[in-house]
């Protein structure tokens, strides 16, 4: 017997189960969304077959195979004992890894275990306004007859959705690329895996990218390095420096024709409280080293005299590129308290340096924004009751290795609504901006030595599982992940609700988002069940379908 049911993305079918809630069957659509969901097959006979799409939508449909992860280190706060809105808090395997189909297309079904699909439909703009049935089939492999088959039947609005407004990064590491993958760092090998990634990035809605004009000084032990990604060639010449932009450029041009608009220039000083200066390589008498790194003290005359110099220059060639004011420097990663008269002398010299550029760092403590040595404060989560009331204008929020209670974040642990729910939040609240430690971390605790991935989703136990990245490497690229999807569907809720602004207002909107979850939805309260956010679409779209 088999057994087949269409349900929502935010649903993790985990092992032998099969789930019990309501069918897909129908939805409603705007031009230019994407709507995805899952088809979960379970079968007491052994077979194997193929997939077959059927749909007036063409390549516009999308359909994946579901794989495990290892969730080695569900938890690592012991806060979390408290918090219940998780799935499991014990290690095993959770549905996650994304392949294409196309890459295999041979399921087995074998004897009462679980197989899932993903579906994604990125309906086209210029999709006329009509119903579209979406039809999936599974064929056996040898003779071609159909097993079964699943249609969803989608009508498409004449409302066409808001392209994406928020800025959306998670650090890329072109370093952990050429680890995993072993090519050297920036051989064409290298160029066209970094180009890869960054179109599987660009592909979840990051819209903004990590660029290492030196290798960036985050999660690296004091006093080691990481392997050397720098992209801007330095020469010494007494007290003179020379530059040489190349790699830099070319690097640009790839993020540019990848759908990339925004851009982080790597921390100018070390992580946690700008105490010294980042490895920077330079070639001086013709032999190359670290002239910089953890043994220069971030104010030292001669690091500043470079600093001068090279920003100055790197501010040329963003003007060049067209990019200077989407671009955004780093100073120091969390500074905390202590640091801060350490962090203001840094601003003091990073400033007058960088144009029409601007400066972004993850703080929690409101005081640097207030004396105004941080123009775009990133803030996590859990702290944002302290920075709201200010009514920030370039507002943005982060999560990293916690929270582990209360808050949305995307742990492989988690369900996939606490994933969801930050696009509600960051629409309600008005947030520009929204940054993540881990695009594809590869490595253990600080960057001591490289990980696979495909053992340890946790930085070997560092941090909660699902943490460190949501790419995962594949042969010549990466695979998406569950959790980084249903973080574009996030971001695709916040366009809904803008789209939505235009008929009824920002008022209107707001009120809706609380009237359906019964509550004043805060980033410390919020409905925990899926079917809030599937009723708040469907209600969005119904009174979009009134203002036709």
């Amino acid at each position: 017997m088999m057994k087949v049911l269409q349900i929502s993305s935010m649903e993790k079918v985990r092992g032998n189960e099969f789930p019990v809630c309501d069918e897909i069957c129908k939805k409603t659509v705007l031009k230019g969304e994407r709507f995805s969901y899952q088809i979960v097959l379970q079968s007491d006979e052994w077979l194997n077959g193929t997939i077959e799409v059927v749909s007036d939508f063409g390549d516009a449909v999308r359909v994946f195979y579901v794989l495990n992860a290892v969730m080695d280190n569900p938890v690592t706060d012991p806060s979390a004992e408290a918090d219940d809105d998780y799935i499991t808090k014990e290690p095993g395997l959770m549905p996650d890894i994304l392949q294409p189909i196309a890459e295999r297309n041979n399921i087995w079904m074998t004897g009462m275990h679980t197989k899932s699909l993903w579906v994604e439909v990125n309906v086209p703009k210029e999709m006329p306004a009509g119903v579209y049935p979406v039809t999936i089939r599974y064929q056996d492999i040898e003779t071609g007859e159909l097993i079964v088959e699943k249609t969803v039947e989608f009508t498409v609005l004449n409302h066409e959705i808001l392209p994406q407004s928020l800025i959306y990064t998670r650090w890329f590491y072109v370093d952990c690329i050429a680890d995993y993958h072993r090519v050297e760092v920036y051989s064409e090998e290298h160029w066209a895996l970094i180009e890869a990634y960054i179109r599987q990035a660009v592909d979840v809605g990051i819209n903004m990218i990590l660029v290492p004009v030196h290798t960036p000084p985050l999660d690296t032990a004091i006093g080691t390095t990481r392997t050397c990604v720098q992209l801007v060639d330095v020469e010494k010449e007494g007290k003179r420096y020379t530059f040489e932009f190349s790699k830099l450029r070319r690097y640009i041009e790839i993020c540019k024709r990848c759908g990339i608009q925004y851009f982080e220039i790597a921390h100018m000083f070390s992580q946690w409280g700008a105490k010294c200066a980042p490895n920077i390589m330079v070639t001086e008498n013709g032999k190359k080293s670290y002239l910089f790194g953890w043994d220069v003290a971030a104010d030292s005359a001669e690091y500043v005299s470079f600093l001068k110099q090279y920003i100055a220059t790197i501010s040329i060639v963003l003007e060049e590129q067209g990019i200077s004011e989407n671009t955004y420097f780093h100073i120091s990663d969390e500074p905390t308290a202590e640091s801060l008269e350490t962090y203001q002398r840094a601003y003091n010299i990073i400033k007058p340096l960088i144009g029409k550029s601007k400066t972004l760092d993850a703080l929690s403590d409101f005081t640097f924004y207030e004396k105004g040595l941080v123009e775009c404060p990133v803030t996590c989560v859990e702290h944002m009751k302290t920075f709201l009331p200010h009514k920030i204008e370039n507002q943005w929020t982060y999560y990293c290795c916690g929270p582990q209670h209360t808050y949305t974040n995307s742990f492989l642990a988690m369900p996939l609504q606490r994933v969801r729910i930050i696009g509600v939040l960051l629409y309600k609240y008005d947030v520009k901006g929204f940054l993540h430690w881990g695009l594809n971390f590869y490595n253990g605790q600080v960057s001591r030595y490289p990980v696979n991935p495909y053992q340890t989703t946790s930085s070997d136990g560092r941090f909660p599982s699902g943490d460190p990245f949501i790419l995962y490497p594949s042969e010549d690229g990466a695979y998406g992940c569950m959790r980084g999807k249903v973080m574009y569907e996030a971001i695709e809720d916040m366009n809904l609700c803008r789209t939505l602004e235009q008929c009824i207002g920002r008022e209107a909107v707001c009120k809706l988002i609380d009237e359906e979850a019964g509550m004043d939805v805060t980033f410390e309260n919020y409905p925990r069940n899926r079917e809030y956010l599937l009723n708040l679409r469907d209600k969005m779209i119904a009174l979009l379908e009134q203002n036709i």
